[in-house]
This record gives C-alpha cells, structure tokens and sequence, in this order.
C-alpha cells in the first residue's frame, strides 16, 4: 500500500533517511556475509573495463562486506574502499587480513553525504554496486557524482549500478518523497530514466545497461560514466 510521509520541517527532513545508518549497522553485523561471498555480476563486468582503461587506482564506494572488493584487490587494482557502517569496515579489514590482501586495500568509514576526503584526480576508476539506490536523495546523489567527478583522473570511469522504476518493489511501502520508498525497514531510492540522465552532469554517458539479480527479481541499472578528457 502507498502512502505518503507527512511535510517535515526543514531540519528534520533527513531524520528517516539518517536513520538507515544505524540499520546497515545492525543488518551487516548480524550477517557476516548478507550478500555472498562471490564477487558480483556487476564486478566481473566492470573489472574488464577497468583492464581496458588500464586502471590501476579504483575507489569503491558503499563497499559494504567486501565481496567485490577482495575481488577487485585479487586481479591486481589498488583500492580503497569506503563504507559509513563500522560493521562493514571491520569486516572488509578482517577477510583481507586471511587473505592476506591488505597491503592492497585501504579501507575508510565514510559518509558519502559529505565531501570526498581525496585531492583532485586521485583515482583512475570508482565503483559502486547499489550504493546509487540507497537511502540519498537526488541531491545528494548529484553532489556525490560531483565529488567523484572531482577526484577521478581526466578518462576516468564511474561505474554505478541502482534499482530502477521498472522494480517490482517501486512503488510499494512507505513513500518519502521523490522515488525513495521504504519497504523491511530498507529506504530504496528507484532511479527513473530521467534521474539517470540528469546524473550524466559533466560526464560522457558512455553506456546504460539493465539487468536482472536475485530472485524476486531485482531490475537494475549498470551505468558507466566517463571524466571527459
């Protein structure tokens, strides 16, 4: 059933999208391995755009409990991988240390609502795999392209994947505001074609391509976005 949250004030307008930062928290930490431990369609994709580019420095953001970034670390990419649930962090630290990768990842708590803690150009690729339909508005998520934008290197790649409103679950749960609806306790923000488009700001739009994962099953975007030289 639909329905909508109630007009807040502007200081409160971001108290239930906040809240899902305790809720990662909890769900990861009860959950060592929630997503699998095998690397993600979307990294086996990305990873050979990456060999194309000849990538070396990837930064990976909502890294979550590391399946794609021990993935990443083993086929020779130097990263750093941010997540803002202490769980997650711990985790990724944890099975690169037993696999003995550490000395290729950094890993960093970070909450990507604010500013990228990295100087201009700093990596040749990012990566993102769900972090795009996460509990961030669209501004937000305009001011985090930017900020990647910002720190990738001129051709640099940015590859996202997010849910899109052909999901079956758009629509459904708890409304607030824009696509963002809440469902399980999980905010989901589904990313309409035009989100899409207006998130290409500064970019070149290299490529869009829509895909299937799990088994209600979730319809997702892979968007690949390039620094312009």
């Amino acid at each position: 059933m639909r329905h909508s949250i109630a007009l807040m004030d502007a200081a409160d307008a971001n108290t239930p999208l906040d809240a899902q930062q305790e809720h990662w928290q909890r769900i990861l930490a009860s959950s060592p391995d929630r997503f699998g431990t095998a690397a993600s369609e979307p990294a086996l994709a990305a990873v050979r755009a990456f060999r194309e580019l000849g990538a070396r420095r990837l930064l990976e953001l909502g890294a979550g409990q590391g399946r794609d970034t021990l993935f990443f670390a083993s086929h020779g990419l130097e990263v750093t991988a941010l997540d803002y649930a202490e769980s997650a962090t711990a985790a990724i630290s944890a099975k690169l240390a037993a696999r003995g990768l550490s000395d290729r990842v950094r890993v960093l708590g970070h909450d990507l609502r604010e500013p990228l803690p990295f100087p201009d150009g700093s990596f040749d690729a990012c990566y993102s795999h769900m972090l795009y339909c996460m509990a961030l508005t669209e501004a937000q998520l305009a001011r985090l392209s930017t900020e990647i934008l910002r720190v990738l290197r001129p051709g640099g790649l940015n590859v996202y994947t997010a849910r899109s409103t052909s999901d079956p679950d758009w629509g459904q749960g708890t409304h607030h505001g824009e696509n963002l609806y809440e469902s399980g306790g999980f905010i989901v923000h589904f990313l309409s074609d035009e989100a899409i488009e207006r998130l290409t700001e500064g970019y070149e739009l290299v490529s869009v391509e829509r895909f299937e994962e799990g088994p209600l099953p979730r319809r997702l975007v892979r968007v690949t976005m390039r620094r312009p030289d």
